[in-house]
């Protein structure tokens, strides 16, 4: 099932035209109190979207920072986010992990099969975003990341083995409606909302998700 996030966050850019993405990077300083920051952005060239960087084989096209300093830049600020944003309006919209919220990367077969479980278990899960690229990413409380390798090993399971990354300081995510490359945009698959504003902790989900990273392991090997 791919990633069907469509909420007011959420975009599709039309081919050969980029995305004024300052509203969203405002609406997400000024509503979610979640920090941004701009990256880089896509460039027209004969039709064909590339990256800012001038990388010919950049391995995120249009969403990754522009400069190593980039978490300084970063601010919780809606009127600081227009400002940046109107520099640049075209520029990915970045939010950092490690300060209001960690995440946890997974397949998106995976994040699947872990959402349908946690509906099933009852739990609620906090704004989940989905890639174009086949990854969801699981946002957490703050924190998360330090402690998500050993949760995943006292589960029985390797964590780098069954494809779930926990990202915190120092680490960023791409935020909808940005685009990566001639791939689409990242989507909400469960857009923030009230009902989500508080972040679920690691452990309520990371049992969850892997398990489901665990079955997708195994039908992949064929064990």
């Amino acid at each position: 099932m791919p990633p069907a996030g469509t909420g007011p966050t959420a975009g599709t850019a039309v081919k050969g035209e980029v995305t004024d993405l300052t509203e969203h990077a405002a609406r997400y300083a000024g509503e979610r109190h979640w920090d941004v920051f701009p990256g880089t952005w896509l460039e027209i060239d004969k039709g064909v979207p590339r990256c800012s960087c001038g990388a010919a084989g950049c391995d995120a096209p249009g969403a990754h920072p522009v400069r190593p300093g980039w978490a300084a830049e970063a601010t919780g600020s809606a009127t600081a986010a227009r400002r940046m944003w109107a520099e640049r309006p075209q520029a990915s919209v970045l939010l950092p992990t490690g300060r209001t919220f960690d995440a946890v990367e997974v397949s998106e077969t995976a994040g699947c099969l872990a959402l349908a479980r946690m509906e099933r278990q009852g739990l609620r899960p906090g704004p989940v975003i989905g890639a174009p690229g086949g990854r969801m990413t699981f946002l957490v409380l703050p924190g998360a990341a330090a402690r998500i390798p050993d949760l995943v090993r006292r589960l029985g399971l390797p964590p780098a083995a069954i494809g779930l990354t926990a990202l915190g300081e120092g680490s960023w995510v791409a935020a909808p409606p940005t685009r990566l490359g001639t791939r689409g945009p990242v989507l909400w698959v469960r857009e923030p909302t009230d009902a989500n504003r508080w972040l679920p902790d690691a452990e309520e989900i990371v049992p969850a998700l892997a398990y489901a990273c665990g079955r997708d392991l195994a039908a992949a090997t064929g064990r």
